[in-house]
């Protein structure tokens, strides 16, 4: 296995207040494999991610839980590439700071040349050249990627890589995505709020609430036979191509509480319909159907 995390819990101090924003989360993602984390924005899938390399702000997290990645080197595409990439810096000197030590300045800088163009950028050597703020939110996202590429990853983290993007160019991304695992071997951990971009391009999926991963298994299964009310209400908020125009989107009843407002027992039960007093006492523990494992006492 590349990557397997056993009981990640990440806790942060503020005030002699301990706010625990992920608590027993558990995955893994094999050689070549492709998972996906799936859940709304404040469920805890970044700051799982980002614990894995203690990025900030987890670097000032107490982080418990056991992690073990048997490659050599992650690499992470954010969501909002213009924050993530400098802005007084050209392309290429960034790119350059991600690829081994020792490059001559031409050989480096004909490799970011060589990784833009691997990123289907059509001018790679203006890209090259230019500032972030002379590339478009798609230009820069392949930028970003062309940075996590320079440093061979065996993991690739996608944490929303197409939220600020157009529909068309969101595809784009994503296939780009796709053809460079497939060409490089490297798996991918895919982080999204939206169960349809995992239908066909993942092989796992583990969905998270309120900092807990409350199913998970093949993307198949669980899209086919999802047994926890929440994968139930994601699915159903993805629009479908075949419905009436004035057809009224599902949702979601409510909100994602946050860390310190976790409510006791199932953190999904103020939004469920299904639940009961039991579930608002006490904690599901996981069960398993199939390939599928889930923590609901109302599957």
């Amino acid at each position: 296995m590349l990557l397997e995390v056993k009981n990640l819990r990440v806790a942060f101090k503020r005030g002699g207040h301990e706010t625990v924003p992920v608590r027993n989360v558990n995955f893994s993602v094999p050689e070549h494999g492709r998972v996906a984390l799936v859940g709304e924005s404040g469920c805890g899938k970044s700051l799982t991610a980002l614990s894995l390399a203690r990025l900030p702000p987890t670097d000032r997290a107490n982080i418990s839980g056991t992690t073990s990645f048997t490659g050599r080197r992650i690499s992470y595409v954010f969501q909002n590439p213009s924050d993530s990439l400098n802005p007084v810096m050209r392309i290429s000197a960034q790119i350059r700071e991600a690829l081994p030590k020792g490059m001559t300045r031409s050989a480096a800088d004909a490799k970011a040349v060589e990784l833009l163009a691997r990123t289907g950028l059509p001018d790679p050597v203006r890209a090259a050249r230019a500032y972030p703020c002379e590339l478009s939110g798609g230009q820069q996202q392949r930028a970003m990627i062309a940075m996590a590429l320079a440093a061979s990853p065996d993991l690739l983290v996608a944490d929303e890589p197409t939220t600020a993007l157009d529909v068309t160019t969101q595809k784009q991304v994503l296939e780009l995505i796709d053809s460079l695992a497939a060409e490089t071997g490297m798996a991918v951990l895919l982080i999204t709020h939206n169960l349809g971009l995992v239908a066909g391009r993942m092989d796992e999926v583990n969905v998270m609430y309120a900092g807990q991963i409350v199913e998970s298994g093949p993307v198949l299964e669980v899209l086919a036979n999802p047994r926890h009310p929440y994968t139930r209400g994601l699915l159903a908020a993805v629009p479908a191509l075949d419905a009436p125009r004035d057809a009224p989107l599902a949702d979601i009843p409510g909100t994602v509480p946050p860390p310190d407002q976790w409510p006791d027992g199932c953190a999904f039960s103020p939004r469920c319909a299904f639940a009961d007093d039991r579930c608002h006492r006490e904690m599901p523990s996981c069960s398993t159907s199939g390939a599928v494992r889930f923590a609901c006492f109302h599957p």
